[in-house]
């Protein structure tokens, strides 16, 4: 479907960051989850060598995981613009070591740790190392729809949204998602000053809420709708309005905690709406993670 943007207003420009070291606080070996049990378990940063877009976001001995490549700025000023001008299917270069020239897409921004997530093919995470270099050819921030001045974007590239399963319906834009979930199991990440940046995990501790939704079924990379919340100014609750995001990275153990949803577009009218489609994965779209058709 055609769909009228401002895309020839958007600025192209360069963010940097390296391949970011898993980190552990001192003390933080254990965490502990809603049921009250401890669990020491792998969790966020340096290269994931087995765990890509496209695969379950739940069932793996681990916390907080980021699939593909981690990368962030030593220097927290550059960081925030890393994290806010990145867009979810933005080209990464790499700019030094082994892989140096090989491209991959960004699938993800997680909160708190602030890391931009690079998908890249197989044979480039083999070659890469920490501390290796990453440009990003950002663009996407400022994007709009002519026709729907009540949707906002908050961190869609233009390149994704061409390849996303819209349809115009009325006043309002349709859209496929695996799952459409109540603003109820929103976490960690609700309430910052805006969500260009960084995400909010979906807990998953009522096991009959995870029934009801089928979030069992979460994938990395899944489309998923958000009901009565509106993430134009922050994340907030407010009946009627829809967010979509995209899930990024696995499930937690901490209580609160969950896979986490990087936000796409919102609308505070309620002018998206969600329809079921299992297939709303970015990896398919993209044709990255496990839909990566350079892979062996």
């Amino acid at each position: 479907m055609h769909i009228t943007t401002n895309r020839d207003e958007l600025v192209t420009m360069s963010v940097q960051g390296e391949v970011s070291s898993p980190v552990l606080s001192k003390g933080r070996r254990w965490r502990i989850g809603p049921d009250g049990k401890p669990r020491a378990l792998p969790g966020m940063g340096g290269i994931t060598y087995n765990c890509k877009v496209g695969d379950s976001a739940i069932q793996w001995q681990a916390d907080h995981m980021e699939p593909g490549v981690s990368m962030k700025n030593s220097d927290k000023r550059p960081n925030s613009a890393l994290n806010f001008l990145a867009c979810i299917g933005n080209t990464a270069t790499v700019r030094s070591g082994d892989a140096k020239g090989d491209t991959g897409l960004v699938t993800g921004k997680h909160g708190g740790i602030n890391h931009v997530l690079i998908d890249f093919p197989q044979s480039t995470l083999e070659n890469l190392a920490i501390g290796d270099t990453i440009q990003i050819r950002a663009r996407g921030q400022g994007l709009e729809l002519e026709d729907y001045e009540g949707i906002a974007f908050t961190s869609m590239s233009p390149r994704l949204l061409d390849r996303l399963p819209l349809q115009k319906k009325n006043d309002r834009l349709a859209i496929g998602v695996t799952h459409v979930l109540p603003a109820a199991v929103m976490g960690s990440g609700v309430g910052p000053a805006d969500s260009f940046a960084g995400d909010s995990d979906l807990q998953l501790s009522d096991q009959a809420v995870v029934e009801e939704y089928g979030t069992e079924n979460l994938r990395l990379g899944d489309l998923v709708a958000i009901r009565d919340a509106d993430h134009s100014y922050g994340r907030v609750y407010r009946k009627g309005a829809v967010a979509v995001g995209v899930v990024i990275h696995s499930c937690c153990v901490q209580a609160g905690h969950g896979p986490g949803l990087t936000t796409l577009m919102t609308s505070s009218e309620g002018l998206i709406e969600p329809v079921q489609d299992e297939q709303a994965n970015i990896a398919r779209f993209l044709e990255i993670g496990r839909y990566r058709s350079d892979e062996d």
